[in-house]
């Protein structure tokens, strides 16, 4: 079996992240991270190089050498300070765009052998960050009218794609759950510290935001699974899957055993946007560092912009719960992919895995 050369960027994100470690442990795959920021806490064998996607000079230089690539996981992403409204903000989705094309024209124009490229979007696709959407949402619909950087992206890579050798793939996850180190998007970093903020202050893990809502998950692994499926399986070419845990979850009916895997008590609900209510406690989760001997993150610089996004995602300050965003994974499953998890185990599994890392405090 050949070796095949997959670089992966953004890898300081949740996805990006998950793909390199999940690459990395495969026998017949090399891997290669690019990011502006190289995370210092990735394991598995991969080369982690530091890039500026809106550098064309050293992107020329970077991706102009790398002739040996044969698939791009581009997982890359910009988000706006306070995140909510860059969604909608052209300059931002002519950032994202540029960002991939500083990417993507000088490796093309090296890598002869390139095979494949995996992009990332979103249920954003469907406008459910603008107008209800029809539930489940399915991949087969019409693009929806909204600007959007992902068909900023999407266009891009269909108009290079005539003529050449390689092929596309188009995943879009609910949202996502995993570890990254400053990510806008990381519900498991914002809820740890959270949970870690009321134990040290002797106070109850209380359900924050608003009415209940049916969502849907995805642990950043199964991502990374979907991503290897859609690389080496041809029936994935020029294909779009929806990708989620596989069930559903409530946040007030989550949070007993959210409170349990992070050894808390949930307490009563008490509405309070985390985003502004956290600002006041940035000591007291240093001294819970200091405590505990956890890596040196500061609050902020761990938890980024999580709160905001977590606020967003519970409906917090709501009075109605907000319509349902559910996608219809029953295309992947046709295709071949399988891949399934219980969210709360989702939930267990990463608040373990950040204990392991020192990132979060003990459960006693």
């Amino acid at each position: 079996m050949s070796r095949k050369k997959i670089l992966v960027a953004g890898a300081s994100g949740l996805i990006g992240r998950a793909t390199i470690e999940h690459f990395s442990a495969l026998d017949d795959w090399d891997v290669v991270g690019v990011s502006r920021r190289v995370p210092d806490d990735l394991t598995g064998d991969a080369d982690l190089l530091s890039v500026d996607l809106m550098d064309r000079s050293s992107c020329d230089e970077l991706f102009g050498g790398m002739s040996d690539v044969t698939h791009l996981a581009y997982a890359a992403l910009f988000e706006k300070p306070g995140l909510l409204a860059g969604w909608r903000e052209r300059d931002q989705m002519d950032t994202n765009l540029t960002m991939l094309r500083n990417l993507f024209e000088p490796l093309e124009n090296a890598a002869s052998g390139l095979q494949h490229v995996s992009l990332l979007q979103g249920t954003k696709a469907y406008g459910a960050h603008i107008h209800p959407v029809e539930v489940p949402a399915r991949e087969r619909w019409p693009r929806d009218q909204h600007e959007n950087f992902y068909w900023l992206q999407e266009d891009f890579l269909r108009d290079c794609q005539p003529g050449k050798d390689w092929t596309w793939t188009i995943v879009r996850p609910q949202i996502v759950f995993g570890h990254a180190v400053g990510s806008p998007m990381n519900p498991i970093a914002a809820l740890g510290v959270y949970a870690a903020i009321c134990r040290e202050r002797g106070e109850p893990f209380s359900y924050p935001g608003g009415p209940p809502a049916v969502m849907e998950a995805v642990d950043a692994r199964i991502i990374a699974r979907m991503l290897e499926w859609a690389a080496t399986t041809p029936i994935c070419d020029n294909e779009i899957f929806n990708v989620t845990n596989g069930d559903v979850f409530v946040w007030p009916y989550v949070w007993a055993a959210i409170a349990n895997a992070l050894g808390v008590d949930p307490g009563k609900p008490k509405s309070q946007f985390l985003d502004q209510e956290m600002n006041d406690f940035e000591a007291t989760w240093d001294s819970v560092v200091a405590k505990h001997g956890l890596r040196p993150y500061g609050m902020r610089e761990l938890v980024g912009d999580s709160f905001v996004y977590l606020d967003a995602t519970m409906g917090t300050g709501r009075d109605r719960a907000p319509p349902p965003a559910i996608v219809s994974t029953v295309k992947a499953r046709q295709f071949g992919f399988h891949d399934c998890i219980d969210t709360e185990d989702m939930f267990t599994y990463w608040f373990d895995r950040l204990r392991a890392m020192k990132i979060l405090p003990p459960l006693s």
